[in-house]
């Protein structure tokens, strides 16, 4: 299978209709391609970065005003198709010579079951100590190619820590992808992938596609005495392209169906060998759609933000879509342009969302899929600065109050709670999601102030002061008080509840934030 030229990628069109498309066929005027549909989330994310690393490398825009042209008007199929059929070498799935994302010359090497390029299958630690207990062996035995292609590229890009010398991926293992998406349910997927490119102006485009931007054409730069791969070592365009882990494929000539989509194929992937060692990419890697944090006081390479458990909520809001000061976290390359100058341009077509997602890991665990939906402003500079300090305040508020509130808990649960160990973060995304709605609303607020505003209005410090306030000892109440009438000790839940309050008003954030509220809505 080519990846170019054969119908591999499942999406939904305009009238509803499901269908398999290549890619240049995103581009259809009749009928339009919608969405994206894939068989598990981690394949929706990364096929969405597999065609916008397509059109980056061979489709990237002049200049601004060429973007703004094809986002109006899509180019047409057969145009797109001409550019993309450059690159039909460069993206066979099986091929005695380069192949698709994988080692160009692997001619030993250890065989895998093709299940274990899903990065939540079980390892072979687990499997040889009979401790898959939550995901089991054997449930996915054949793949499709489409479902082989979606998965290796889904490994590729994020994968975790695999072992001696099994190289994780170029932004890190598991890293958060933030994509801007038109809010206009009309909008195509073409418009969707559109909105995240970058014009040459920003990211220079290659004048030829060889090793430097897609590994695979060439012998793998390999890391066995510790080798590493800058970015100065090859081109920008190669951060679409990471290829840490030594891979290739071993097709059967047999049909069946697919053990993930359920789709019939008419040749199918079972196995696959892989070796250590691969690329190790190193140094101050930014990939164009992933946020990094940043540390001015430390000359370190900046790091790709990642899933975190707890998932994804208001208290990273700054840091995915602007800049949080506080911590360091910057939003990714294609927002920030995204911020600076096309904000202005979709301002009166809808607007846009943030899409992020992206593994919570473990080493070489996948504990969890994150994704999630954030709200874009179209801020001027000035507007930018404002909503950066005020959100930043209420962040902090609500980070400290979170803080208070869970060592309360731990205090009316335990008789000693610094020796209590154990999980104690559900009551941390009890209080922010009992937070969000309010948070949004008042952001929403205090994106559409004037940028001439100097202070925020002290209403909306107050209602803060009110949220974190009620919902706190909301969150307290329910988690205390939740066990039978006999087990309850509540001498120390009083106590506990009494603490809270007090460190509540005596907290110094708080009593920043309750200082500029108006007294009379804080009472």
């Amino acid at each position: 299978m080519n990846l170019i030229t054969d119908r591999w990628i499942p999406v939904i069109r305009q009238n509803g209709q499901a269908d398999v498309i290549a890619p240049w066929q995103i581009a259809e005027a009749d009928n339009p391609v919608m969405e994206i549909a894939a068989s598990r989330p981690d394949f929706q994310g990364a096929l969405y970065q597999f065609l916008i690393g397509l059109l980056q490398t061979c489709f990237a825009p002049e200049d601004e005003e060429q973007w703004l042209d094809y986002w109006r008007q899509m180019p047409d199929a057969e145009e797109l198709q001409i550019c993309l059929d450059k690159i039909t070498f460069a993206f066979e799935l099986h091929s005695k010579g380069p192949a698709f994302l994988q080692d160009f010359d692997l001619p030993d090497g250890e065989t895998k079951a093709i299940s274990a390029l899903l990065i939540e299958a079980p390892g072979g630690k687990t499997l040889k100590d009979n401790l898959d207990h939550f995901i089991k062996r054997d449930i996915v035995n054949q793949l499709c190619p489409s479902c082989t292609a979606s998965a290796l590229f889904t490994l590729q890009t994020n994968a975790p820590s695999g072992g001696v010398g099994h190289r994780v991926g170029l932004r890190g293992g598991g890293p958060l992808t933030t994509l801007i998406i038109p809010k206009r349910t009309s909008s195509t997927l073409w418009q969707k992938l559109w909105l995240n490119m970058l014009s040459q102006e920003e990211l220079e485009s290659a004048e030829q596609i060889d090793v430097r931007v897609m590994p695979w054409l060439d012998k793998t730069r390999i890391s066995d005495k510790g080798q590493i791969t800058a970015p100065g070592d090859v081109h920008l365009l190669h951060a679409y392209w990471g290829m840490p882990r030594r891979i290739r494929l071993i097709p059967v000539a047999e049909e069946g169906d697919c053990d993930l989509c359920g789709r019939h194929a008419d040749s199918l992937f079972r196995e696959y060998r892989t070796k250590n060692y691969g690329t190790n990419y190193d140094g101050a890697w930014l990939h164009p759609l992933t946020p990094y944090r940043f540390d001015p006081k430390k000359v370190n390479p900046p790091l790709s933000l990642k899933g975190q458990q707890g998932g994804l909520g208001y208290r990273h809001w700054l840091g995915l879509v602007l800049q949080d000061n506080e911590s360091g976290d910057k939003a990714a390359q294609t927002v920030q342009f995204y911020n600076e100058e096309r904000g202005r341009k979709l301002f009166d077509n809808g607007g846009a969302a943030l899409w992020c997602f992206g593994y919570d890991m473990d080493n070489m665990k996948a504990r969890c899929w994150y994704e999630a939906q954030f709200p874009v402003f179209y801020l001027s500079q000035q507007q930018r600065q404002n909503v950066m300090a005020w959100a930043g305040e209420l962040i902090n508020a609500a980070r400290e109050t979170v803080k208070m509130l869970r060592g309360e808990v731990k205090a009316a649960w335990f008789r000693r709670p610094e020796d209590a160990k154990g999980d104690m973060s559900q009551i941390d995304t009890q209080f922010w999601q009992a937070t969000e709605a309010d948070f949004y609303r008042l952001l929403e607020q205090l994106a559409t102030l004037p940028e001439d505003t100097r202070m925020a209005p002290s209403e909306i410090y107050a209602s803060w002061f009110k949220t974190l306030n009620t919902k706190m000892m909301q969150v307290f109440e329910t988690t205390t008080l939740s066990a039978a009438p006999e087990d309850l000790e509540l001498k120390r839940i009083v106590n506990a509840r009494k603490s809270l309050r007090n460190k509540f008003y005596n907290n110094k954030n708080i009593k920043a934030l309750n200082a500029k509220a108006k007294p009379e809505e804080v009472a």
